[in-house]
């Protein structure tokens, strides 16, 4: 396929959301009352997170100094004040893109993750699996090598100043549709790095269902790449059986299996692990509140789970803050915590000699 560059989604997804439920915040740019925070309750829990998008963990400030270093202007109606605009989650999508214009070099990459891990490092996070768009690498003219490049010397950075471990997971967007999921795998799988260890299906899932994206995810599994995919967010039981059949270990969210008791079971006794991300459910409106989230729910069929904050600056969550929410929203303790976390190590896209020296900063 000729490489080109990915089509813009913008009419698309503005099209759509004239025919599609619009999910509205309760208030734009804030978390929900009471929301998370990470305290001293969690001290001496190891937390990891299997389920953020590095570009996304971007703070307005730090696209400002990206900008700025770049020479290039912000977006109008992407950041107010120190908060990001946006209004229903087709319209984060958008923000989101918006953003990711001023991110054109390596360095910027590096920037981005390195501020991103000491973060998470300094709320008691040992592992975090950072999701990266190649295409939106590509847009601004960023070859896949250097986008790489950056965040590898990112994550090198972040281990030298607090001992956290990262891996990254490679993305495609569906939105951008399934050649260029296709170029994203191939790309991946061409490209070999030790630290690129896994591949995923981000985007508007109720716009693009995954069966179409199955050559894709063919390609990323002959290349030894672990299989994620976003399902079960924003579509419901159908998208996840649908993302079952791509052969994936882990699921982007999930939480919608939860509508149909049987996949549930299914999702238990595969021993497919969720990436729940709590606070970004509920900001965006995917449940009103904490308590109507199906976390508990799906913890007590046994379906194994591991916490996220997804998109953090964009809602004011954390890796920490999401365990917080756990144990003041559900009331898991420190021995919860302490599973949860193991549930994230052992499902994690890692070599086994690493997993096994997570496993036992966990123990007691």
């Amino acid at each position: 396929m000729i490489r080109g560059r990915p089509p813009s989604p913008a009419t698309d997804r503005t099209s759509r959301r004239r025919s599609r439920r619009v999910i509205e915040r309760h208030e734009p740019g804030r978390a929900p009352e009471g929301g998370p925070a990470a305290g001293p309750e969690l001290a001496g829990v190891p937390l990891a997170e299997l389920h953020v998008h590095l570009e996304a963990t971007a703070a307005p400030a730090l696209v400002r100094r990206l900008a700025a270093r770049n020479g290039v202007e912000i977006p109008p109606g992407t950041i107010d004040g120190d908060r990001y605009v946006w209004h229903d989650f087709l319209d984060f999508l958008q923000t989101f893109d918006r953003a990711m214009t001023v991110v054109r070099s390596a360095e910027d990459y590096r920037d981005i993750t390195a501020e991103y891990l000491d973060a998470c490092a300094a709320e008691g996070a040992i592992y975090v699996e950072l999701t990266a768009s190649a295409d939106h690498a590509d847009q601004t003219g960023l070859p896949y090598g250097d986008m790489i490049a950056g965040i590898a010397q990112g994550i090198d950075d972040a281990r030298a100043a607090s001992g956290i471990e990262s891996r990254i997971l490679v993305t495609a967007v569906r939105d951008f549709g399934t050649e260029r999921a296709e170029w994203v795998a191939r790309t991946a799988a061409g490209q070999p790095h030790r630290y690129v260890t896994g591949f995923g299906l981000a985007g508007d899932e109720a716009g693009f269902p995954p069966a179409p994206y199955a050559r894709a995810f063919e390609i990323a599994h002959a290349a030894g790449l672990g299989l994620t995919c976003h399902a079960g967010e924003w579509a419901g039981p159908e998208s996840v059986r649908g993302a079952l059949e791509l052969r994936v270990s882990r699921l982007g969210h999930g939480v919608r299996a939860v509508e149909d008791p049987g996949l549930v079971r299914e999702l238990a006794e595969r021993g497919t692990v969720l990436e729940v991300c709590p606070t970004s459910n509920v900001v965006l409106g995917a449940y009103p509140d904490y308590a109507a989230h199906p976390f508990p729910l799906l913890r007590a069929a046994g379906v194994r789970l591991t916490l996220g904050s997804d998109d953090p600056p964009y809602w004011e969550a954390s890796v920490g803050g999401e365990y917080a929410v756990a144990r003041r929203e559900w009331g898991l303790d420190d021995a919860a915590l302490r599973a949860i976390t193991r549930t994230a190590v052992e499902a994690a896209f890692v070599p086994d000699d690493l997993r096994s020296t997570l496993l036992a900063q966990i123990q007691h």
